[in-house]
């Protein structure tokens, strides 16, 4: 009987697995726990094949990071340009609280690694966030100009906003427990879009 071997993996497919791999011992270990052969042995490639896709360890993370939270802000955008109503905060909350809890690995070097370091935090905020932020404003201020949001600094607004997806991406540690059922996940996502919406002061 004759044994058909499958194909190499090609380079793009080499690289994501290598990203993949950081992506899990990054969450686990944390960036300076993890070695470069802990790397190409999770990714199941030699270190050789490590740095021929990336130059060291750093620019690995620099690329988890930047990816993910583009991926982040991305699906956080496109779901805000779909959304029903402008008062339907809360169902945006809760879809993209669920997808953080589907995707804690992520989650955990997007919000936490990045921290630690501050070029990475400042080319994200350059690249990613800034750019996010201006179209949020976009949005915030067609709602201002058609009288359903109350007239504010939009581009505030859109920080305030974009502010609670941070809150949420930091949730499993802090605001919710990691078993968190999707009853819960849907209470605080109405929570905070309640404050969003209607602020905390009682109405006179």
């Amino acid at each position: 009987m004759r044994v058909f071997n499958s194909p190499p993996p090609s380079e793009a497919q080499t690289r994501t697995r290598i990203l993949q791999a950081a992506q899990r011992l990054f969450a686990s270990q944390g960036f300076d726990g993890t070695t470069t052969r802990d790397l190409a042995q999770a990714a199941g490639v030699a270190e050789g094949t490590l740095f021929r896709h990336f130059p060291n360890k750093k620019a690995i993370l620099v690329e988890v990071a930047t990816s993910g939270w583009v991926d982040i802000l991305t699906d956080l955008l496109t779901e805000l340009s779909e959304m029903g109503s402008y008062k339907a905060v809360a169902q945006v909350m809760r879809r993209r609280m669920w997808n953080f809890h589907k995707n804690v690995d992520l989650m955990r070097v997007c919000f936490m690694e990045v921290q630690f370091h501050p070029d990475l935090r400042d080319r994200i905020q350059m690249e990613v966030i800034d750019k996010m932020t201006d179209v949020a404003e976009a949005f915030f201020q067609t709602a201002m100009d058609k009288g359903i949001y109350r007239q504010a600094d939009a581009k505030l607004v859109a920080k305030v906003f974009l502010g609670m997806f941070a809150i949420a991406g930091f949730s499993n540690n802090t605001l919710m427990e990691p078993d968190a059922s999707p009853e819960q996940m849907q209470h605080m996502a109405e929570g905070l879009a309640d404050i969003f919406l209607n602020g905390v002061l009682a109405k006179e």
